[in-house]
């Protein structure tokens, strides 16, 4: 037995967006069914909707950024209950019992993790995402909403803040460093306020002076325009941690250069194209070049709770189902301050 929800699909790549209906499974005994109030846009979901990291299987309904309240739980289903207030971000499954799984880091699960959606449940079905009325989610995988947070402001955290609170926490990000944000765009700006609430010393690097008031106001003391060639000299050996939140490529060597001896420059964007750099950028003053992607589940509540009690959310403009288009295209324009997210009562109807 299924549920018919309506949800808002694409049928090909780069295809408009189109009002539809998907079946959600019946509850399975660990199961928990999600009435979705937000889903967020990623530009993650740009680049899978245009089928631009390959791979993508269509018809396909994005977002992996969802809050939403319990409306039923499965039999065997523990600590959580009809009415909670609950988000799912970029997985809902995995086989919870490899080394990756029981270190509670699910996105590297050997089995391979089950995306919240373009991917395949284990027993083939294909994943549907949050531009949907219901998500149809295993509890492991259910996150708890601290109260009185605003919902539509949480939302985005289920991805952009738990993909820069997780290096930003790794690599150290506290008192006495000086890290350096790349970009502000969706993820720089949830960035810029988590290294801020660390207790870091948060520079903005950004190309353009434009948004410099915001980054300012969002807990950066400094804010430079990469632009300006002569910053790159201006500010060489200056961090300890940079995080790179943009989606296209960059001048790597020119960024390595700002950090010092063992700084550590965190690539969070995933551009399409290669990324070259000269490896005498690292070898020199011992810098380190990482990748991150996401966060396991504790780490993920741990981020939440983090922002609840610090009063961090995302910067949002909520929208409509029927504005999902026009939203993409300014997404990619970096027009969007700072995240866009669909109101999904919007698909009644």
């Amino acid at each position: 037995m299924t549920t018919t929800v309506n949800a808002l699909s694409v049928s090909e790549a780069s295809g408009p967006f189109e009002r539809t209906s998907i079946d959600r499974r019946d509850l399975r005994p660990h199961d928990v069914r999600i009435d979705i109030r937000y889903a967020g846009i990623c530009h993650s979901d740009i680049h899978q909707a245009r089928d631009e990291w390959g791979g993508a299987i269509f018809p396909m309904v994005p977002g992996h950024e969802i809050v939403g309240t319990v409306a039923e739980t499965g039999p065997e289903v523990t600590g959580l209950k009809e009415g909670d207030t609950v988000g799912v971000g970029c997985f809902v499954d995995s086989c919870l019992e490899c080394e990756a799984c029981r270190d509670g880091e699910e996105q590297f699960c050997e089995r391979g993790v089950v995306q919240t959606y373009n991917s395949t449940e284990y027993d083939g079905e294909v994943t549907y995402g949050g531009y949907s009325q219901q998500v149809v989610v295993r509890d492991h995988f259910v996150l708890r909403i601290p109260d009185g947070v605003d919902l539509a402001e949480t939302t985005p955290l289920l991805c952009a803040g738990i993909t820069t609170y997780a290096p930003l926490k790794r690599y150290g990000a506290g008192p006495g460093k000086r890290v350096g944000v790349v970009g502000m765009g969706g993820l720089g700006h949830v960035a810029v306020k988590i290294a801020a609430a660390l207790g870091a010393e948060v520079s903005v690097l950004s190309r353009t002076d434009r948004k410099r008031e915001d980054g300012l106001a969002f807990g950066a003391r400094h804010y430079y325009a990469t632009e300006d060639e002569g910053v790159f000299e201006e500010l060489a050996g200056s961090f300890d941690l940079i995080v790179n939140t943009v989606g296209a490529g960059v001048d790597l060597d020119a960024f390595f250069g700002l950090l010092n001896r063992g700084g550590t420059m965190v690539n969070l964007g995933a551009p399409s194209e290669l990324q070259p750099f000269n490896i005498f950028s690292l070898l020199t003053m011992r810098r380190n070049y990482a990748g991150s992607m996401v966060g396991g589940l504790p780490e993920t509540q741990e981020m939440l709770d983090f922002c609840a009690e610090h009063g961090i959310g995302a910067t949002v403009e909520v929208i409509r189902a029927d504005q999902v288009g026009e939203y993409y295209d300014r997404v990619v324009s970096g027009d969007v301050r700072y995240r866009a997210v669909i109101d999904v009562a919007s698909l009644e109807g």
